[in-house]
């Protein structure tokens, strides 16, 4: 399956899901048929809470962190784009399409099961360059 079709399904579950307010069990095993393990994963850390979206005021810059096993995760949606090892050794070797943590965070943002917070923007640089470490 092209990765293009991968994203189109994983938008149209998640419209579905968005509507109804939770994951049916057809889009379960649609999930899954079509991620696998990344799918089983990211339901994992969505149903354990470990997915956050910082808004900062007053500019209203917002940035997603998924709580992984070894450290936070920065996840840019819009450009499809995580800080985990697996977005650069096999997103980017176009093995597959999107990592666990980028799943995970659309999963979320559409199911709205994350965690908000809001913080100052004197905030931002101090967090970002926290998030955009690459060790725990």
């Amino acid at each position: 399956m092209s990765s293009n079709s991968e994203i189109d399904t994983l938008n149209a579950v998640c419209r579905e899901a968005k509507v109804a307010g939770k994951l049916s069990g057809d889009n379960l095993t649609v999930l899954y048929e079509l991620f696998g393990q990344r799918f089983t994963k990211a339901l994992d850390a969505v149903t354990e809470g470990r997915v956050k979206k910082y808004t900062f005021k007053p500019s209203s810059r917002v940035v997603w962190i998924v709580v992984g096993r070894e450290r936070d995760y920065l996840i840019m949606p819009e450009a499809e784009f995580c800080t985990c090892d697996d977005f650069y050794f096999r997103v980017m070797d176009r093995k597959v399409h999107m990592c666990y943590h980028l799943l995970t965070q659309k999963l979320a943002q559409n199911l709205g099961w994350f965690v908000a917070f809001e913080e100052s923007d004197d905030c931002y640089n101090m967090l970002m360059d926290e998030w955009k470490k690459a060790t725990p």
